[in-house]
């Protein structure tokens, strides 16, 4: 039975964390995502869950450590400047093969930056994060919706390729409110009987670490993640076409932007321009064979985001030279409008009909 309730995006990705069967939440506060760690507090102790509030960022995510170990889901979430302080032990989740869920709610930056919402965490998701050779899983929703649902296909990902998971969002998605529908969790049960930690009675004990000493066994083990990132590339990429089918000038967006571009881009329906939208929602990895089809049917791509080209590098690569891609975009928690992107559009688009006119691609 679907449950519709109104609640805040920051809100919903909790709750659907608990419906997938999260109990142990280990987390510190901090703007713009501490409703996550208020609704847990709240929630976690009336079933029977573990909430922590840890003595730090670095202490809640080597705790996250010791309970995916356990073949137990468990969570953190933070804001930028928390995050980064959590790389390390996101890198030895990586290194352990373990599966564990963190959520990112984005602040702009660098430094402490502020509590606006900003999407500049873009290369510290998708390029680690940490040290090391690996990646980690990330999904982008773009509603409140998104938020619940992602949350548990977060999870569920982290535990069928045995990596961690990062739902990246930023401050508008984290407190804007709209209504969700909760049903049952989706998905089956993780089994982890052939590598979790349980007690060692009837079985060979086993060690669960990211160290390895013998020659050849840290490569090996690098392999190994890789090859588990590429399959899941092949498998699991997710991402929105809006009105593409016969669009010459496709926007590229992800999260808040992309959900902002559909009214550029309908706007600019009406007024007969032949615009569409390519919104990426597994950021890691990236839908790059979907977009580079995409590119090869339109005369030109325009990149938006909250920062000042993050995205693009990976759009760039994607599209490999089959069209033209500009970049317009805002950082340190400044929006950008439908208007804002509606000119943009506007401006580039009689660039294209001017080269049209000249017989030029």
């Amino acid at each position: 039975m679907q449950e519709k309730v109104l609640m805040k995006g920051n809100e919903a990705i909790a709750e659907a964390a608990i419906r997938c069967g999260c109990r142990h939440y280990l987390g510190y506060p901090i703007t713009p995502q501490t409703e996550i760690a208020a609704y847990m507090a709240k929630r976690m102790p009336k079933i029977g869950g573990v909430f922590l509030q840890a003595e730090s960022e670095i202490a809640a995510i080597n705790m996250v450590y010791g309970v995916a170990s356990t073949g137990k889901l468990a969570m953190t979430s933070s804001s930028s400047p928390g995050i980064a302080l959590k790389c390390e032990g996101i890198s030895y989740l990586a290194g352990a093969d373990l599966p564990a869920l963190i959520v990112n709610v984005q602040r702009g930056g660098p430094g402490l930056g502020g509590i606006q919402p900003s999407q500049s965490d873009y290369f510290l998701a998708t390029r680690g994060p940490g040290h090391g050779d690996f990646h980690v899983l990330v999904l982008a929703p773009a509603s409140v919706q998104e938020m619940a649902d992602l949350t548990q296909k977060a999870f569920r990902l982290a535990f069928e390729y045995r990596m961690p998971a990062m739902l990246l969002a930023d401050g508008t998605m984290g407190q804007m409110m709209e209504p969700a529908e909760f049903g049952e969790y989706p998905y089956k049960d993780p089994d982890v009987s052939e590598w979790a930690l349980s007690g060692a009675d009837n079985r060979p004990a086993r060690n669960i670490v990211s160290l390895h000493m013998p020659e050849g066994a840290m490569e090996e083990l690098t392999n190994r993640i890789f090859e588990k990132y590429e399959l899941a590339a092949k498998n699991d990429t997710m991402y929105e076409s809006y009105k593409l089918e016969d669009a010459k000038l496709v926007l590229t967006a992800f999260g808040t932007v992309g959900r902002v571009a559909k009214a550029a881009v309908d706007r600019a329906r009406e007024q007969g321009m032949k615009v569409g939208l390519f919104r990426p929602i597994t950021l890691c990895p990236f839908p790059d064979k979907a977009l580079n089809e995409t590119a090869q049917k339109a005369d030109m791509i325009l990149d938006l985001e909250l920062n000042k080209g993050q995205m693009l590098l990976d759009v760039r690569s994607a599209v490999f030279g089959a069209c033209p891609v500009e970049f317009f975009g805002r950082t340190a928690g400044g929006l950008l409008t439908p208007d804002m992107i509606y000119s943009k559009i506007t401006e580039l688009y009689k660039k294209l009909e001017n080269k049209t006119e000249a017989g030029v691609r």
